[in-house]
C-alpha cells in the first residue's frame, strides 16, 4: 500500500514533500512560519498527522494538488553546486532549470568539481529507488587522470582501498579509454553511492584526478546533451531504468 494513501497517516512536511511542493526542509519552514492551513486551520506542526487523500491543505492561500511527476536529466557543469540555495552565493544547478518546471530535487549529488549526467525529480519514492544501496544500480564515469595508466593501476582500483576513515572503497570495473605521454582517460563504474568514491580512491594511490564526467545512470545515458541543458527523460528511458530497478 502507498505512504500517501488515505488509510494511512504521515507528517504533514512529508506530504508537500511527496505531492512535488517543495523540499521536506522547505516544507517544515512554510509550515512553521503560519503559511499552511490544514482542514482550514493553520498548522505550525511538520509532523502534524495528514491523510493526503482525505484532508484539505492549503499553502499560501492555495489548495494543495500533486503535481504532475517530472523526470529530468541535466548536464552539470563543472564548478556547480548541486543543492536548492549555497551560504556561499555560488551558482547551482537551478540556474540551468526552466522556471516554469514544478519543484525538483537532485537524485543524489555530484560535488561541485565534478560534471555530467544529474537526475532531478519532484518523484521522491522513484528517487530513493536510484540512490537505495540495494539497487545497485551502474554509475559510469569517464576519468582524467594526471598519470599514465597501466594495469596494476587498473587492479588496484577494482581490488579497493582502505582509507584514513577505516573504511573501504573499490569500483566495480575500471578501463584505459585513452592516454597521452602525462595522463590518461579512465572509464570507471560504481555500484554503490559513496561520498567523492572515486576521488577518495585515486587520492589513497596518489593518483591527481583533473575531470570527472559521470555519463551514465544504469542503462541511462547522458548522450549530445549539451553543457548545461537540460531534458525530460523519455518514456522508454523511464521504463529502462525502472526495469534497472526491478520498478
Amino acid at each position: 500500500m502507498s505512504p500517501t494513501d488515505s488509510s494511512r497517516r504521515i507528517g504533514l512536511a512529508r506530504v508537500l514533500s511527496k505531492l512535488g511542493h517543495c523540499s521536506r526542509s522547505e516544507a517544515s519552514k512554510l509550515i512553521r512560519a503560519g503559511r499552511v492551513r490544514l482542514n482550514g486551520g493553520i498548522c505550525r506542526d511538520p509532523e502534524a498527522p495528514v491523510r493526503s487523500k482525505r484532508d484539505r491543505i492549503v499553502v499560501d492561500g492555495q489548495s494543495l494538488a500533486a503535481q504532475a511527476k517530472v523526470y529530468l536529466m541535466l548536464n552539470k557543469p563543472r564548478g556547480v553546486v548541486t543543492t536548492a540555495s549555497d551560504e556561499k552565493g555560488r551558482e547551482t544547478v537551478y540556474a540551468y532549470l526552466d522556471e516554469e518546471l514544478p519543484w525538483v530535487a537532485p537524485v543524489g549529488r555530484l560535488d561541485r568539481a565534478s560534471e555530467g549526467l544529474l537526475l532531478l525529480t519532484n518523484d521522491s519514492e522513484w528517487a530513493a529507488g536510484v540512490l537505495a544501496p540495494e539497487s545497485h544500480l551502474d554509475k559510469t564515469y569517464h576519468v582524467q587522470i594526471g598519470a599514465v595508466a597501466d594495469a596494476g593501476l587498473i587492479e588496484s582500483i577494482t581490488r579497493g582501498v582502505r582509507t584514513g576513515e577505516g573504511g573501504f572503497l573499490r569500483a566495480k570495473s575500471a578501463q584505459i579509454l585513452r592516454g597521452g605521454e602525462k595522463n590518461t582517460w579512465l572509464e570507471i563504474v560504481l555500484d554503490e553511492g559513496k561520498n567523492r568514491q572515486i576521488r577518495r580512491i585515486l587520492a589513497q594511490l596518489g593518483i591527481d584526478v583533473r575531470r570527472l564526467l559521470r555519463v551514465a545512470i544504469g542503462p541511462l545515458r547522458l548522450g549530445e546533451l549539451p553543457k548545461g541543458a537540460s531534458r525530460a527523460l523519455t518514456e522508454t528511458e523511464k521504463r529502462a531504468l525502472d526495469r534497472a530497478l526491478r520498478l
